[in-house]
């Protein structure tokens, strides 16, 4: 190998190396500043956020990966944390089923956590009472999703195939050149708000897990919803979650106008 060439060599490989130590450095900075952060919000010496405003958040969606799902003391300790930030709804979601396996009607769960506050939750969202200072939880897992389409184009099918009286004006929308019925999306959601699968839209969802992505999170229930990843569940922290809340409340979203 004949000497520039092995000083293009050199050069190109020290370039590389300056490169991906500026890149480390900098995630390492910008992960003790977020830590940092976190410490100072759940400590309360960040003014701003103190007062959340939570008006725009009436539902939340939390994803969690399956691997991380079977944590029950974080997933206790996440939903303590959100009920004493004042969160009313929740839905809870991984794609195995593993928290609509696991869960209980009764958790505890603490911010420091320490056993002794109880948390009334309940995994059938239609038997759940809740009062003023409880939160209504749902389970779903990644079946819902994939069984409440197939129920949903079932019923369409079905009912356009029967035909049902009604199905000219509420079910088959349109009829092309082919004479082959052409459903739309009310259409569908009428269907899947006639077996049960329907749902709230959340307005915020937060993901837990490796993966920057829903998961297979019902998608029809995500049309305007804002998604955040919050990094593994395991390293969970509540200034985090704070500073989410904050973010969120500061969005502005059209709504397509």
């Amino acid at each position: 190998m004949s000497l520039p060439s092995m000083i293009i060599k050199l050069t190109l490989g020290l370039l590389w190396c300056i490169i991906h130590l500026a890149i480390s450095l900098l995630s390492l900075c910008s992960h003790l500043i977020f830590n940092l952060e976190c410490c100072l919000i759940s400590s309360g010496l960040l003014w701003k956020y103190r007062n959340l405003q939570l008006g725009k958040l009436k539902y939340l969606a939390i994803v969690v990966d399956s691997r991380e799902a079977k944590n029950t003391v974080k997933i206790n300790q996440l939903l303590y944390w959100l009920k004493t930030l004042g969160v009313k709804y929740v839905c809870l979601y991984d794609i195995d089923g593993v928290l609509k396996k696991l869960f209980e009607p009764g958790m505890n769960g603490s911010r420091d956590n320490n056993p002794g506050d109880y948390l009334d939750v309940s995994a059938n969202i239609k038997a759940l009472d809740c009062c003023q200072k409880q939160m209504t939880i749902e389970c779903i897992s990644g079946s819902d999703g994939k069984e409440g389409i197939a129920k949903a184009a079932n019923l369409l099918c079905s009912t356009y195939l029967n035909g049902d009286s009604h199905t000219q004006e509420d079910v088959k929308s349109e009829v092309n050149v082919k004479n082959e019925p052409v459903f739309t999306e009310t259409d569908m959601a009428s269907a899947l708000k006639s077996i049960g699968c329907a749902g709230p839209e959340p307005d915020l969802l937060l993901v837990y897990g490796p993966a920057r992505c829903h998961l297979g999170f019902p998608t029809w229930r995500l049309r305007y919803t804002e998604i955040m990843h919050m990094g593994p569940l395991k390293s969970m922290k509540y200034g985090a979650i704070v500073k989410a809340f904050h973010n969120y409340s500061k969005k502005h979203q059209n709504y397509g106008k």
